[in-house]
């Protein structure tokens, strides 16, 4: 137990341990005289605040400001990650650059016209238009879908 050692009690403490040479001091706490009034910035209502940088008018408005604050935070790094997404998306896009291709996957062809891959299939299926087998894949010449306009 440490013991005081001091005129006033708990002016000064030192441990009961063997050989202990540690004093501990007691800090004087330092009051402020400043008087602020302020505005909550989470709740809007008037406060006065005892120190410069005090910005809510309490703990509970402080926590809900916190809270708010990160929830922002995670959707604006949400938005961020699907902008990027969007843009690695429209990259990859580019680089097939499908107008230069002579002859194209049905994927292309779709991609091509703006339809989706099922409506250029029935259309392969109909007779419509005529494709390749190429492999795995369906091949059709360009000229053909442009055919289909004239």
């Amino acid at each position: 137990m440490p013991k005081s050692v001091g005129k006033n009690k708990g002016e000064m403490m030192h441990h009961n341990a063997p050989r202990c040479t540690i004093t501990l001091h007691k800090a004087p706490f330092m009051s402020s005289n400043l008087y602020i009034p302020k505005t909550c910035k989470h709740c809007g209502n008037a406060f006065t605040a005892r120190t410069t940088v005090t910005k809510y008018c309490g703990n509970s408005c402080a926590k809900k400001a916190y809270k708010a604050r990160k929830r922002k935070e995670k959707i604006q790094s949400t938005l961020n990650a699907d902008m990027k997404q969007k843009n690695e998306v429209i990259e990859v896009q580019n680089t097939n650059a499908v107008n230069n291709k002579d002859f194209l996957s049905v994927t292309e062809a779709s991609q091509l016209i703006g339809v989706s891959r099922w409506t250029i299939q029935r259309m392969i299926q109909q007779g419509r238009l005529k494709a390749v087998p190429f492999g795995r894949k369906r091949i059709v010449a360009r000229w053909q879908i442009e055919n289909l306009f004239n």
